[in-house]
Order: structure tokens, then sequence, then C-alpha cells
């Protein structure tokens, strides 16, 4: 299946949109090979993008003043992922988003976003919608991170997310999680063990 007819395909599961409105939402976007390692956002440079994601699977993350560095989300097929608060307000990033494999993107820049939701009430229904799922997914993240216990969460992350565990580094999940590596190795040991 081509990039346009996936992007399609996911815009209409939020949204109707006729053949033409159809077209005009997938020119907006820009088809982008990133190999594996390749940065698509790093600090200090406003972000310009935002990144679906055909193929492959991405990691956001921040490095505190110690060089201690947390995952704040990843992304595979069918998933958003840039530095928001750059990209939306239009300031300086503060993460980095790396290519965890190979990967293929559809980039869609601020100004075309902009002209979309300007063009069509369904286009800005459809940012709102997305914006909205976002926000609901990290109100639980906070809540999950200040009311389970180390182990709750990777069990909720495993039970929901059990084809990225397997993909993303260790290192990479344990940060999300909130944990050490070391920590996450003694939990998956007493599951397997």
């Amino acid at each position: 299946m081509d990039s346009s007819k996936k992007i399609i395909d996911y815009a209409r599961r939020v949204v109707p949109l006729s053949d033409e409105e159809a077209g005009e939402f997938a020119s907006a976007f820009r088809e982008v090979k990133v190999k594996k390692r390749q940065f698509i956002v790093q600090p200090n440079f406003i972000v310009k993008n935002r990144n679906w994601v055909l193929e492959g699977a991405f990691r956001a993350y921040v490095v505190d003043d110690e060089g201690k560095d947390s995952t704040i989300a990843f992304a595979i097929e069918d998933w958003w992922i840039t530095d928001y608060n750059s990209y939306i307000l239009q300031k300086p990033a503060t993460m980095f988003v790396v290519a965890l494999e190979d990967s293929r993107i559809l980039e869609l820049s601020y100004e075309n976003e902009a002209r979309l939701k300007k063009s069509s009430h369904r286009f800005e229904t459809f940012f709102r919608v997305r914006a909205e799922r976002t926000a609901a997914f990290m109100q639980q993240r906070i809540i999950s991170n200040l009311t389970q216990t180390a182990e709750e969460r990777y069990d909720q992350f495993i039970a929901q997310y059990p084809h990225i565990a397997q993909r993303v580094p260790q290192y990479a999940l344990a940060s999300y999680l909130g944990m050490t590596t070391e920590f996450l190795s003694r939990i998956r040991n007493r599951k397997t063990g």
C-alpha cells in the first residue's frame, strides 16, 4: 500500500473525507527515509514537522544536566512523534527524537498543517481529535507514574504494547517506565523465571 493511501486510511478512521479532501490531506505530507540512529529532532532547533510513522520505530528523550536520559515517548507504525512543545509553539526543541530502526515517515510541516486546518473544518477536527487523545494519554501516563509501582507500570505497558517492548532497547524501556535497566531486568527475570 502506498504512503498516500495509508495516511488517508488513517485520517478516515478519525473523520470522513471526500476523495478531494483525502487528496488534499495526503499531498500535505512528504515521505522521508530515516536510517537507524538518525535524529529527526534535536534540542535547540525549532521543530518544523510533525512525523507520522509509516515503518519503523522512534524514541523521544531528554537529557538532564548530569547526562541521564529519560524516554518521553516511543512511536511505531501509525503513531505520531515530534517535540510537540517546539512544533506547536515554534520555539527551540528540548528533546531528541531518534530512529531505533531503519524507518519511513511522513512529515507534515507546520505551514502545511496550518493550511489544512484553515481550508476545512474536517482537517481542524482531525488535528483536534489527535491532540485530545494525546493529552488524555499523557495524563494517564502521569497518573500511572504517580500511583503505580514500577512493576505495575511494566505489567501495564506489556499488556498494552507487547509488540513495542520487543522492538525497543531495554535501557529505553526502563527509562520510559522510570526505573533502572537493572531493576527492569530483575522484573523480567521474575516474570519469566
